[in-house]
């Protein structure tokens, strides 16, 4: 029988089925214990971890990847309760850390299934680090075999390439490392990351705002296909998928729509490439235990 989802068109089309092991690398979590903007009432009240495992029933995911939603401290008790409850072999993890964070602690964050930090800088008024702390926090994760996370704008990779050159440990570029439309392929960032991508260790992760693509708003990630496309094309082995889900312009809303993951179908045509993109990178870039019997068996 056919399942019909709250708030989509009826059943999920075929395109979107979600390969086994496939995982969604950019899954939000949500908790009053963390304060968007500093308001714990902007918080999902009553999101509890079935709805998270419902939510990876609908997008056909059985790994996942939880970040939190803001740089607005550094208490990563949140993210590691996801992760146990999610399950520690299924579920990974991208801290947000303080300059100060004690040798101790990256232990104990290793252990809960953290594998990355993460840098929002974006908007950097609302960050808990700046510039000058990503090299030293990245050299001090890289022997932990982390990865750096960066949510920053295309002017700042430009900017900051130098730096970016420098940083020993792998980098994944967030949100299609943000090129501005319509002239993503143009803008010198694309550059930047193509030449870092092809010279060490570097990812891009394609993901967008639930909303906007979910409506096509005018501006929104709907838009990106072309770049998306364009990582795709020329890297495969070096791309991600992350829903970004459910994201930050939706706070109060818990995740019940799977829409979301069918812009993957998009971008990545390919069954086969999507395969690589779902299962074999974020494997290798998350350091995933091997595929068990129970995850290839129907």
């Amino acid at each position: 029988m056919d399942v019909v989802y709250p708030n989509s068109s009826g059943t999920r089309p075929p395109a979107s089925v979600a390969p086994v092991g496939a995982c969604d690398s950019h899954m939000h979590i949500y908790d009053r214990r963390f304060a968007l903007h500093g308001s714990p009432d902007a918080m999902v009240d009553k999101a509890t971890v079935d709805d998270y495992r419902l939510l990876q029933q609908r997008i056909g995911t059985q790994r996942t990847v939880v970040v939190q939603p803001r740089v607005h401290g550094t208490d990563n008790s949140v993210t590691l309760d996801a992760i146990h409850a999610l399950g520690p072999t299924q579920t990974r993890g991208v801290a947000v850390l303080h300059p100060d964070v004690s040798d101790a602690e990256l232990e104990r964050l290793h252990a809960g299934g953290i594998r990355g930090i993460r840098f929002t800088l974006y908007t950097p008024a609302n960050a808990a680090t700046d510039f000058s702390m990503v090299e030293p926090l990245a050299q001090r994760v890289h022997a932990l075999g982390w990865h750096v996370q960066l949510h920053w704008s295309a002017d700042q990779i430009v900017a900051h390439a130098d730096l970016l050159a420098r940083l020993p440990c792998t980098i994944v570029f967030d949100h299609l490392a943000r090129p501005p439309l319509p002239d993503a392929l143009s803008h010198p960032a694309f550059d930047v990351v193509s030449r870092l991508r092809d010279n060490g260790h570097t990812w891009v992760k394609l993901s967008g705002p639930y909303l906007d693509s979910k409506t096509g708003a005018a501006g929104g990630y709907a838009d990106t296909t072309a770049i998306a496309q364009a990582w795709v094309r020329q890297a495969p082995e070096r791309v991600v998928w992350g829903s970004d889900w459910p994201h930050p312009t939706e706070p109060i809303a818990k995740p019940d729509d799977a829409a979301l993951f069918d812009l993957l179908s998009q971008w990545v045509p390919d069954e086969a490439t999507r395969h690589r993109v779902l299962v074999e990178n974020p494997a290798l870039l998350y350091d995933f235990p091997e595929t068990t019997k129970t995850e290839t068996s129907e």
